[in-house]
């Protein structure tokens, strides 16, 4: 399990998004409020990806360390403002790597991508829906872990063309169908986000910043809704939109 944040609105600092808030995703690492499954912390691992005006990809950052353990990311959060990022905190899996390229999130392009949750029966539950996939996809996956085989089967669908919402829609109907598990996950390309529920929790909160989807409220403040499981959120500045997944 994991705790991720993608936000779209005005130019902030990294520190505001996921520093400052009381509940927010740095003090997830540690004491996360509404975390379901076997995990307690999310101390393996940790990334953020943000998005700047003139660079044609979103920058990454990710260590291998907890996000408190990282003693320049407080500066460099405060340093850096932008009005759009992916962020998250890991909990591995039991027999998965804790590496930096295990770390969400994972990109391409314009798209950030991270999942919360775990693939069961991992890895042969999957393993026929990995088989689809180019062999040169399967061989430069940034770590052998499902988090970065579900953004393999994610990124395919975009490279032909699906909308954020229809690959995310796609990938989950078909892991879902051959495997049990929780299929959290969450799309940016820096101008809307797409993100699933499927067996754990999702927030969004749309203020006078911007809009904010999260697993988890990062304050007790007013504007934050809950997103039903087996739903598909899709929303960019003017607005949220969900529609209701449907098992295979």
């Amino acid at each position: 399990m994991c705790r991720h944040l993608a936000y779209l609105g005005a130019p902030r600092t990294l520190r505001e998004l996921l520093i400052d808030p009381p509940y927010g995703l740095y003090r997830q690492s540690w004491a996360p409020r509404y975390m379901r499954g076997t995990g307690t912390v999310n101390a393996d691992g940790f990334g953020i990806g943000w998005y700047v005006s003139d660079l044609a990809e979103p920058v990454r950052y990710r260590r291998a360390v907890p996000i408190w353990g990282d003693s320049s990311l407080p500066g460099l959060a405060a340093a850096t403002r932008t009005g759009a990022v992916l962020a998250a905190v890991r909990s591995a899996t039991t027999g998965m790597p804790v590496a930096e390229g295990a770390s969400a999130p994972f990109g391409e392009g314009p798209w950030l991508f991270s999942h919360n949750g775990a693939v069961g029966g991992w890895p042969d539950s999957v393993a026929a829906l990995a088989s689809a996939l180019p062999v040169r996809d399967l061989l430069t996956l940034d770590a052998p872990t499902d988090s970065a085989l579900l953004w393999a089967l994610v990124r395919a669908r975009l490279r032909d063309g699906l909308s954020t919402g229809k690959a995310l829609a796609d990938v989950v109907g078909a892991v879902g169908a051959a495997a049990p598990g929780r299929l959290n996950l969450l799309l940016t390309d820096g101008t809307s986000i797409a993100a699933t529920t499927w067996g754990d929790s999702l927030y969004h909160r749309q203020d006078r910043h911007g809009l904010t989807v999260a697993s988890e409220p990062d304050d007790d403040g007013p504007g934050w809704t809950e997103v039903p499981d087996h739903t598909l959120v899709t929303a960019d500045r003017s607005g949220i939109s969900l529609t209701a997944l449907e098992e295979r």
